[in-house]
């Protein structure tokens, strides 16, 4: 647990300074609080997880890489965005409950984690169906951590994906990103321009591979 939260307040140094229309953005007291904290909850709740590449990677890197892509691709400071960017597969892939997120980060947090949950209830190819379908209904806020998200996993299909996942299956993956990609246009066009970027370099490489 230490390291990851060394791990955690080691990322995430550029929050107390970040150049924006060139200004510093710095954070308040309160805002690095509630990052912090929410760092510690992500870190509690995914103690016992890692990805699914072949290094058995811990879980936590990913929420935390989701977090800097907002900011160091899209430009986004907001201390809710960021938090919930921490906190947003906690409640579908741990035990927390809504409550938890509510009572300790707020109504906006918890809006925008419950936007980007899937009920894993549902068949894989259900909740993939759903995700292209009301990708386009999401608020701003829930497009852009999509939109975070979405970079970070294509990144890692590429580079570092599932051992068992054919060269079919990820493009597969691809053509679905892609159109996720579709519905969450108009919130953040350095986030849409990145994921359709990183989805063209993919398919360049999987097709000379699949060939």
């Amino acid at each position: 647990m230490s390291f990851a939260l060394i791990l955690l307040c080691t990322s995430f140094h550029g929050l107390f300074s970040q150049i924006h229309q060139n200004r510093p953005v710095f954070m308040n007291i309160t805002e690095t609080h509630q990052l912090l904290k929410a760092m510690s909850f992500a870190a509690d709740k995914h103690r016992f997880q890692t990805r699914k590449d072949s290094a058995g990677t811990p879980y936590i890197n990913h929420p935390i890489n989701v977090a800097l892509t907002l900011m160091e691709v899209g430009k986004e400071y907001d201390t809710e965005l960021l938090v919930a960017a921490v906190l947003h597969d906690t409640i579908e892939d741990t035990a927390t409950l809504p409550e938890e997120i509510l009572k300790s980060f707020g109504k906006n947090v918890l809006d925008i984690v419950m936007e980007v949950t899937d009920d894993k209830n549902l068949p894989r190819e259900e909740r993939k169906r759903l995700q292209v379908i009301y990708a386009s209904k999401k608020s701003t806020s829930a497009k852009k951590l999509k939109l975070a998200d979405k970079i970070c996993n294509v990144t890692d299909i590429i580079h570092h994906p599932p051992g068992n996942w054919t060269i079919e299956r990820r493009l597969d993956y691809l053509t679905w990103a892609e159109q996720v990609l579709q519905g969450l246009k108009g919130s953040n066009p350095m986030l849409e321009d990145r994921l359709a970027a990183i989805i063209r370099e993919g398919r360049a490489k999987f097709e000379v591979q699949f060939s």
